[in-house]
């Protein structure tokens, strides 16, 4: 069976989604125990909205200080960041790092137990119909009628929204995602490549501002994957889409997004530009201290401030040169904290894999 979640927007909706967020509407497929083997039914609801232009523009997402438990376990601790127009957003972790957690409070399937979600400014809560006509997205796996063609299956979300969508904007899609000349096969007949490309040109149909992937490229063998990368540089650099992309791969990130953020555990332990992130010269080094509040305040006042990636329960994080280590650890010393441990790895990737391999 599949259900709804437009009846629990005060609530929580559970179990396995797979969304594709459309203009005017929000088409939300959650996979859910089948009850008396009946077909799923994809519902909708419309509302319009609209949003004033301005010379300073509000960041597409801006994430702050999102706490999010499930049954008093902890999945996303404390974590801020932003996603500003024309970003390609890398979101790198392991699996179970929060980062699907993450993308579903973006699209208010589930709301955090503290913080703030904001779409283009305004919070998520406030306004979710009307802002969620701004983003399309694909979360786990693009699951559509397998008995139905690719176009059948474009047409019947087209026609979720509000809007009034000509034959040419569904060939237009389905030419930038590169199924142009297979949309009248029958969906079951797809590789699990296409079946992607199919759920992209779902959640770009109604040409929303944000477009937000979940390990799109699990599953897919080499030559869907290096596809895939190029579908959403594509989108990026001709269409001029925002991306959201999630990933458990460093060099798949590392390739197609332009910002990336790094989640352990639920807590963001790098974020910056890609090339700066992965800065060969510099080194990612983690030092441990006796917890206290006065030398994170002298922290924040100092001028290691800006080598500081994290600082949180004990933990600092830096990314600076190596030559800079032993100053820093004076510095430390010299301030009164506790030094319990110093770790440092040649690069942003070392110091992902020591974090995975925890």
């Amino acid at each position: 069976m599949w259900a709804h979640c437009a009846a629990q927007i005060n609530n929580q909706c559970a179990g396995e989604a797979v969304m594709n967020v459309h203009g005017g509407g929000v088409n939300i497929l959650l996979k859910t125990a089948s009850v008396g083997g009946g077909i799923g039914y994809p519902l909708t609801f419309v509302t319009p909205y609209s949003y004033s232009n301005s010379l300073l523009l509000p960041p597409i997402v801006e994430i702050q200080n999102v706490t999010k438990s499930f049954k008093k376990v902890p999945r996303v601790s404390d974590l801020s960041f932003t996603i500003d127009k024309g970003d390609v957003y890398g979101f790198l972790g392991q699996n179970g790092a929060g980062k699907s957690t993450t993308m579903r409070m973006i699209l208010g399937l589930i709301f955090p137990d503290a913080g703030k979600v904001l779409i283009n400014g305004t919070e998520l809560t406030n306004s979710r119909r009307h802002l969620l006509r701004h983003i399309g997205a694909v979360i786990e796996r693009p699951d559509m009628y397998g008995y139905l063609s690719g176009w059948d299956n474009l047409k019947i979300f087209a026609a979720l929204t509000d809007a009034t969508i000509k034959e040419k904007r569904l060939y237009d899609v389905l030419e930038q995602v590169g199924l142009r000349g297979r949309e009248r096969d029958k969906v079951k007949t797809y590789s699990q490549g296409m079946k992607q490309r199919l759920g992209i040109a779902i959640a770009l149909v109604h040409e929303p501002d944000l477009l937000i992937l979940d390990e799109p490229t699990n599953g897919l063998d080499p030559q869907g994957i290096a596809g895939m990368r190029q579908l959403i540089q594509s989108l990026s650099r001709e269409h001029g889409k925002t991306v959201l992309v999630s990933s458990h791969m460093l060099h798949e990130i590392e390739q197609v997004a332009t910002r990336m953020l790094i989640l352990h555990r639920g807590k963001k332990i790098a974020e910056g530009p890609v090339q700066e992130l992965l800065n060969p010269e510099e080194m990612m080094v983690r030092i441990g201290i006796v917890p206290d509040d006065v030398i994170t305040r002298k922290l924040t006042e100092s001028q290691w401030q800006k080598h500081v990636v994290t600082a949180a329960d004990g933990q600092l994080t830096f990314r600076l040169n190596k030559e800079m280590i032993p100053e820093l650890n004076r510095w430390l010393v010299n301030n009164g904290a506790g030094v319990t441990d110093i770790d440092s790895r040649h690069s942003l990737e070392d110091y992902f894999i020591s974090l995975t391999n925890d």
